[in-house]
């Protein structure tokens, strides 16, 4: 007969003072970046501009970084249709079908979708939201990190939706200003689509696979086209 063995707890508390530790450090970190982004999507402006409802007064946090009302904000509009992107500047006149952002600048984001449900997700950023047909969804965040990022469509809108992709591009203000004039003289041509391509090539195959798909959307005429979308085959 063996008597039962008793715990260690000093080991105990090791492993468990640890992962514990690590899921603090992990939770307080994203708070931080969250925070610095100042993420703003379509829930905070309806609340802000339902007049009428009666809510109880909130004291703002003195810690939290809210978006300054006096800060410049580039406004940019993003269409989404089965399955492509397009990135609109108004302000400039500017497409593309490449998001390029300021770094360190707020970005205010108009989204529109010309079919059906999509979803604008980044998953660096850990950005993501809806995108309702017959919507303008105003969506806002502050990019904090120069560099190269991918945008998909978290929502399964069809046959080619896995090709719905795009690059977003962070950078300095000096070097998103120099992209600005460089596709602002850049005549509109009909950017890439892979979905298109590939829906054109299987028309012209005389195997028919029977099944059925939407036709893809035309390729947007923008004045700067994803250099890296062809190459890539996505």
């Amino acid at each position: 007969f063996r008597p039962p063995i008793e715990g260690n707890i000093t080991l105990e508390i090791v492993w468990t003072a640890i992962p514990l530790a690590l899921v603090i450090w992990i939770a307080a970190y994203s708070y931080q970046v969250y925070d610095q982004m100042s993420i703003l999507g379509p829930m905070e402006h309806v609340h802000l501009e339902m007049a009428t409802a009666e809510a109880a007064p909130i004291e703002p946090s003195p810690d939290s970084q809210m978006p300054d009302s006096n800060e410049p904000i580039e406004r940019i509009e993003v269409f989404s249709r089965q399955w492509a992107w397009e990135f609109r500047y108004p302000e400039q006149s500017i497409s593309s079908t490449e998001l390029h952002l300021p770094n360190n600048h707020r970005i205010k984001l108009t989204l529109k979708s010309e079919d059906v449900i999509h979803g604008f997700y980044i998953p660096a950023f850990r950005v993501k939201q809806d995108i309702i047909p017959n919507q303008a969804i105003e969506f806002e965040f502050t990019p904090i990190r120069e560099g190269k990022y991918r945008l998909r469509d978290s929502q399964y809108s069809g046959t080619y939706f896995a090709a719905m992709q795009a690059d977003v591009v962070v950078e300095s203000p000096e070097s998103y200003q120099q992209w600005l004039a460089q596709a602002a003289v850049q005549p509109p041509a009909a950017a890439y689509n892979p979905a298109f391509e590939e829906y054109r090539r299987a028309s012209e195959t005389a195997i028919n696979a029977g099944w059925k798909t939407v036709v893809p959307a035309a390729p947007p005429m923008v004045n700067y086209s994803g250099s890296n979308l062809q190459n890539q085959g996505l």
